[in-house]
């Protein structure tokens, strides 16, 4: 009885492991593409700050329409991400859940996707 018990300790501790690892992946991915973005807009500022000492009429026309897209863009940035650290940890939650409540079909679960995987990377070599 004490072994199924420590079975259910290594199940849950391996979930949490799991949802840990997943939520620093998601938290990896997240700053990675934020950088990206990041480091586009201001390239995208610094074009524009070099155009400003350009008086053609249709110079600032675009520079203002752009810098009215640069501040856009950072403000859908900060929503979507926002947006997708919630969706993450809503997935890894019920995924921890699904495990918590059924261990059993997620290790057979596993072991399929591992199997698919491993025959797929075979095929491929």
């Amino acid at each position: 009885m004490e072994k199924t018990y420590e079975s259910a300790g290594d199940f849950n501790a391996s979930g949490q492991r799991l949802k840990d690892d997943a939520l620093d992946a998601a938290g990896h991915i997240k700053n990675v593409a934020a950088d990206e973005i990041k480091n586009l807009i201001a390239d995208v500022e610094d074009l524009i700050a070099r155009l400003a000492d350009l008086n053609d009429a249709d110079v600032a026309t675009m520079r203002s329409k752009v810098m009215a897209t640069v501040e856009s863009a950072k403000e859908t940035l900060a929503d979507g991400a926002e947006a997708l650290r919630r969706r993450a940890q809503q997935a890894v939650g019920g995924a921890d859940d699904y495990v918590r409540d059924s261990p059993w079909a997620a290790v057979g679960l596993a072991a399929l996707v591992g199997a698919v995987v491993g025959i797929l990377v075979a095929r491929r070599s």
